[in-house]
């Protein structure tokens, strides 16, 4: 779908979606979990064999500042509209999870199934610090870079899906949404739950395909409200454009 798309886009259209796939994916691909991102990246690379002739996409966040500084701004509001409602997204998402994680030291485990869904977290930051991944105590600086690496995800599904929509109007935040519960299929046919000892009860997966949908939700929203509220061609509050 990519690659027709592609090849029927115009210029802005094929570097957006280029750009924004690539620095999503660079965060995403540090989780070896998830194998699905290396083969979106082999389409992509496919799809625009023809203009990746140097690795500078990947810079996505030093562009997005130049496009701040010297350019329209246009791909400077993709990323922080991309950002923001992903990160917001993400926020949400953990907020949905808390009575599961929580439902026994809260005393609602008659109602509510327990779940240690943030258990990966801390096997993140190990993974990215180096260390183990399974431990039985976690030091604080792996606890921090686990949770940041989780809504540094949550900022780079905001981009890649702003770049993959452009404008986010009314009639297309909702594929948010199907981009969320692709995410939870995706999860579920790798080995993600086997390497981290997640048993995949039918209880686990409609509390994660709902907290996705949720997630999905809210990123749609979000980027629909400031693509509305940050039309192009007008300037971000506390950004006037140099000179003016």
């Amino acid at each position: 779908a990519l690659a027709a798309l592609a090849g029927g886009g115009d210029r802005r259209l094929r570097s957006w979606l280029v750009a924004g796939i690539a620095l999503g994916a660079a965060c995403f691909t540090a989780q070896p979990a998830r194998f699905f991102t290396p083969a979106l990246l082999l389409i992509v690379v496919f799809a625009f064999r023809r203009t990746l002739r140097r690795p500078a996409l990947a810079a996505l966040a030093a562009l997005s500042l130049a496009d701040l500084t010297y350019g329209d701004r246009q791909l400077w509001r993709g990323v922080a509209i991309g950002s923001v409602s992903g990160v917001v997204a993400a926020v949400a998402y953990d907020l949905f999870r808390l009575p599961f994680v929580f439902a026994t030291a809260w005393g609602i485990d008659s109602m509510v199934p327990p779940l240690n869904l943030f258990k990966v977290f801390p096997a993140f930051g190990a993974m990215i610090l180096g260390q183990t991944a399974a431990q039985t105590h976690y030091a604080l600086a792996v606890h921090w870079t686990g949770w940041a690496y989780h809504f540094s995800n949550g900022m780079t599904f905001g981009v890649m899906f702003v770049a993959m929509l452009g404008e986010v109007t009314k009639s297309r935040w909702i594929w948010a949404v199907a981009m969320a519960a692709g995410l939870e299929l995706g999860m579920l046919l790798t080995p993600y739950p086997h390497v981290f000892g997640i048993p995949v009860t039918a209880g686990f997966v409609a509390v994660t395909l709902a907290a996705h949908c949720i997630f999905g939700i809210v990123m749609g929203l979000a980027a629909h409200g400031m693509t509305s509220r940050w039309q192009i061609g007008e300037q971000s509050p506390g950004n006037p454009k140099p000179g003016a």
